[in-house]
């Protein structure tokens, strides 16, 4: 049986080769299939253009697409059209998977004034980012076969070091009012997928952070201490692009999955000494 991924990007292939690592096969999409490892059969693929023929013993399928950029254009293209596109693509060859997992985002909730937010809550996304995924839900949740869609916080990782930068290059600010955030490692967000794809009756949408919403100035405080850096002073910051919120993930963690980075501590300390960047 073969694993396919569908926009094999940095998640994706990580994802990929833990499914390897389980003794699965895996094909990879995207549109520079030379850049993924040599254990993952890569092939040439655009969601906005015709795909591919899928290798007829397709067993599971994940759909993690990203945008090109940050329009609403681009992420109708990358989502919705690109689901239906693939959608199309299982009907002409005649591939029904045993289940198909869409790689969604907590961003459908949009802002919940900081309170708890899960599965059961209602989706009020006002914004293009948040309503187009939640639309691609529904599209992916009407299909005669299993869906999952999964929906990460904030990936951070390896190569996702945003508010490392911010903190190195002077340019955080802490905001004057209680901003949560809500983030999970890209390893972490790469296992629970694989775990989904194990599972015998998942249910159609699981959470994905880690089990310690924070309060961004909580974040930004402990990375300046971890860098040897001062506090980052209060200042005006952006809006978050998610909304004020706390997701809750004990439904994922009721299937019986585990953080192997629980919280942003235990996963920032990995990526400054993978990276060589903590301070002595």
């Amino acid at each position: 049986m073969t694993v396919l991924i569908v926009g094999c990007g940095d998640l994706g292939t990580e994802a990929g080769l833990r499914f390897v690592q389980a003794g699965e096969r895996v094909v990879g999409w995207r549109r520079s299939p030379e850049k993924l490892p040599s254990v993952l059969e890569g092939a040439e693929a655009d969601l906005r253009r015709e795909l591919p023929r899928l290798p007829v013993d397709t067993d599971v399928v994940v759909l993690a697409s990203a945008a090109d950029g940050p329009s609403e254009e681009a992420y109708r293209a990358a989502y919705l059209d690109g689901a239906r596109n693939l959608l199309s693509a299982l009907k002409r060859d005649r591939v029904v998977p045993r289940l198909l997992i869409f790689v969604s985002s907590t961003a459908v909730y949009g802002d919940a004034g900081g309170e708890m937010v899960d599965e059961a809550t209602p989706t009020t996304a006002t914004g293009f980012s948040g309503r187009i995924l939640r639309e691609t839900e529904e599209l992916l949740q009407e299909q005669s076969f299993p869906t999952v869609s999964l929906r990460l916080g904030g990936i951070y990782g390896p190569g996702r070091t945003r508010l490392i930068d911010q903190i190195r290059s002077g340019t955080a600010a802490i905001p004057p009012d209680v901003r949560y955030t809500n983030r999970i490692h890209r390893n972490d967000a790469a296992a629970a997928i694989v775990h989904l794809a194990g599972l015998e009756a998942p249910e159609q949408i699981y959470v994905g952070i880690d089990l310690e919403p924070a309060p961004l100035a909580d974040v930004l405080r402990f990375l300046a201490a971890e860098l040897g850096e001062p506090d980052p002073p209060t200042g005006p910051v952006d809006p978050p692009r998610g909304g004020n919120k706390r997701c809750s993930s004990k439904k994922l963690q009721r299937t019986g999955f585990t953080f192997a980075f629980p919280s942003y501590r235990e996963g920032y300390r990995e990526v400054l000494h993978g990276h060589g960047i903590r301070h002595p």
